[in-house]
């Protein structure tokens, strides 16, 4: 096919020789597939600001780190030069994700460059060579869903162990290579330590996992994984070869309406931005 402008910088720079097809288009990126000498890899082209559906949200880039004092203000003030900082800083967030995820040996992409805008990685396959594909496009038997589970909560586990919560982990953004799946699209990923939203946003990613594989096994939608794992994370308990029951005793006292509120509304959220992705697949 022919080469897409964004690709042609590194067609030029010899780290991709051709572009093959284009895989699919998301919310925040088009991503093709590319060879590289003897290798079939994908590239991830990033979308410009103004052209994705995905919002650059406060609660994902609190606390976000930035080179230096004057890209700070700039983005504060949102100037042009501040947006175009913040859009390199959510952009690079996913590389540097990849990057601690893969050393941490959790399942995601190999990366292997980013250059002018452009992620390239590992091309996730199933058991025939062929692009894995994402979790809401299978069905699975009830055994099979329980061992899935059960295999991306070690993920999570062992995500939190290197001090990242993915932040929007559902069956639309895990694919289901040959051998189990693989966890995809991270420019959202947060710090666990350093950002105030991180529980909140691992309890949701825990709780999307039991909602999609308790279609498929019942039994799971009864679990509290997700409270289970935080609360060994917070007392410094939490490692990756921690066993889980699924059981969690909460804690009884004054509620916070505003917590809960703000839970309501992360929920509606979260149901609407569902069903307009299962509209666009279908």
């Amino acid at each position: 096919m022919k080469s897409p402008k964004r690709l042609q910088s590194l067609i030029d720079e010899g780290l991709i020789d051709t572009v093959v097809r284009q895989l699919m288009s998301g919310k925040e990126a088009m991503v093709y597939v590319v060879r590289c000498g003897e290798e079939t890899r994908c590239a991830k082209v990033y979308k410009e600001a103004t052209q994705r559906s995905f919002r650059q949200a406060v609660d994902y880039t609190e606390n976000r780190k930035v080179k230096n004092t004057r890209q700070a203000r700039a983005m504060a003030k949102g100037t042009r030069f501040g947006r175009q900082a913040q859009e390199a800083a959510w952009q690079s967030a996913e590389v540097d994700a990849l990057y601690r995820l893969a050393a941490a040996g959790v399942r995601v992409p190999k990366p292997h460059n980013f250059h002018d805008g452009v992620l390239l990685m590992e091309l996730v396959t199933d058991a025939h060579g062929d692009a894995a594909p994402r979790l809401n496009d299978v069905a699975f038997a009830p055994d099979e869903a329980r061992i899935h589970h059960q295999a991306l909560l070690r993920e999570v586990v062992r995500m939190l162990c290197a001090g990242v919560v993915h932040g929007d982990l559902s069956e639309f953004n895990i694919l289901l290579a040959a051998d189990g799946p693989v966890i995809i699209d991270l420019p959202q990923a947060v710090d666990a330590a350093g950002n105030n939203h991180a529980q909140r946003m691992l309890l949701r990613d825990v709780d999307n996992l039991r909602g999609f594989f308790g279609g498929f096994a019942p039994e799971l939608l009864r679990t509290e994984f997700g409270a289970e794992i935080w609360d060994l994370y917070e007392r410094g308990a939490l490692h990756t070869e921690a066993v889980l029951t699924g059981r969690f005793e909460r804690k009884t006292g004054p509620a916070d309406v505003g917590s809960v509120l703000r839970e309501i509304d992360d929920a509606r959220a979260e149901d609407a931005a569902r069903r307009l992705r299962l509209a666009t697949a279908a």
